[in-house]
Formats: C-alpha cells, structure tokens, sequence
C-alpha cells in the first residue's frame, strides 16, 4: 500500500493517489494535454520532449507556467 503524494504547484500543494508519475501523467491529471506552457521541477525547466522520463515525486516544487499570444 503506498501513500498519497503531495506536491507543490504554483505555490499550492496538492495531493494526487500515487507514489509518483512522470511529467506526462501529470500533464494528463491537470488536463493540460495540447496546451502550451513550460513546467519546472526544483528550479530546472524539464523539457517536454522529455515529460516521459522525467519523474515526479512525493515534495516536488513545480512551477508551471501557461504561454500567452498576443499582438
């Protein structure tokens, strides 16, 4: 049996039923699948070509930050 994880996220923690999950999880959870935006974990942006292989876990500081057009 594991526990809840809980990270930071802009400031706010949440709480989400796993140990951990890949960035790409993450992105799917928060329903920000084909939107832009940049996310950094523990003060490194992680790079989406990447959201796969990067791990978040349990205590982790993301920062995630949403592209704005404009003209």
């Amino acid at each position: 049996m594991y526990s809840n994880m809980k990270i930071t996220i802009n400031g706010n923690i949440k709480e989400f039923k796993h140990e951990s999950m890949t960035a790409d999880e993450l992105v799917d959870e928060l329903k920000l699948t084909g939107k832009r935006f940049a996310i950094e974990r523990n003060g490194e942006i992680m790079p989406k070509s990447l959201f796969k292989q990067f791990t978040i876990n349990d205590g982790d500081s993301l920062e995630i930050v949403g592209a704005v057009g404009g003209g």
